[in-house]
């Protein structure tokens, strides 16, 4: 249980989701048994539903792993291109690997590095932009991207909620303080940022949507 909402709750809704089949099926079987966290069933429809609801023609992705959010929202642009920032070498490894075998090598781009680095290098703009990294770093994620967003466009947070220690001490590990301190501070930050409209929600391990004015 995620510590976000009921089991039960939680259980109803993905039972209520379409499996995924063929590659999609086969990234999740390894995510499981490699230890390799990637999206929440529930949490990758709602992207698919923003990404169609806003017409999204560019993405940028802060933590690629194994390409699996890559390539669901991806799909879910009707012509579109997407950028994705990893640091771990191995995984952009497997993701480009990922990535061609859904036939999406012309429209997924992935810059291996540290996204502190890459992003203050990035010249264009996105429709939308996807935090899913390295949750102790959100901050410096969301100054170095925010212009990179383009007014009206959406940037989603992922994992905002971390297993309910972001709601409750009563759920903070000792050796997760300082990163349950730091998502409260981002959250805090975007909800009352003069340009952004952000709504928190609890599906998935917490997903943080905002809309840039």
């Amino acid at each position: 249980m995620s510590n976000i909402v009921n089991y039960l709750v939680e259980r109803y809704i993905r039972d209520t989701l379409p499996k995924n089949t063929d590659l999609l099926k086969e990234m999740e079987e390894f995510a499981f048994e490699n230890h390799v966290p990637i999206i929440q069933p529930e949490v990758a429809k709602l992207l698919e539903v923003i990404t169609k609801i806003n017409r999204t023609k560019s993405i940028l992705e802060i933590g690629t792993a194994i390409g699996y959010s890559a390539i669901i929202l991806t799909n879910a642009m009707e012509d579109g291109k997407l950028v994705s920032i990893e640091k771990r070498s191995d995984m952009v490894e497997i993701a480009t690997n990922n990535i061609h075998k859904a036939g999406l090598s012309e429209k997924i781009k992935i810059i291996e590095g540290s996204a502190e680095y890459i992003l203050p290098a990035l010249n264009e703009e996105f429709d939308l932009i996807f935090l899913d990294a390295a949750k102790g770093q959100y901050m410096s994620f969301f100054s170095a991207s925010i212009n990179l967003l383009k007014k009206g466009g959406v940037l989603v947070s992922d994992n905002v909620l971390y297993k309910g220690m972001v709601a409750s001490n009563e759920y903070v590990v000792r050796r997760k303080r300082t990163i349950v301190k730091r998502m409260r501070t981002y959250l805090d930050y975007i909800m009352n940022h003069p340009h952004l409209t952000t709504s928190i929600l609890p599906i998935g391990d917490g997903v943080a949507i905002s809309y840039k004015d």
